[in-house]
């Protein structure tokens, strides 16, 4: 979660994205019968809840975007 709190919107935007497509995946080896372990969907479906928290966080304003260490 600390990691995901110092990411801009954007970067959040791409890796809900790439949480998503991976939650997909792994459903569709569940039901091919080709997942070796089943809590790896439980994992990936609490990052997609994480992610897409921290989004809402951004659009109500809660959490603002991240000061980069140059500025």
């Amino acid at each position: 979660m600390d990691e995901i709190q110092q990411l801009s919107r954007e970067e959040v935007a791409q890796r809900l994205e790439d949480a998503k497509i991976e939650l997909h995946n792994l459903r569709f080896q569940l039901a091919t019968h080709q997942l070796d372990n089943q809590v790896k969907i439980r994992l990936a479906r609490r990052d997609v809840a994480r992610l897409m928290t921290v989004l809402h966080e951004f659009e109500i304003g809660i959490r603002k975007e991240p000061e980069k260490a140059g500025k």
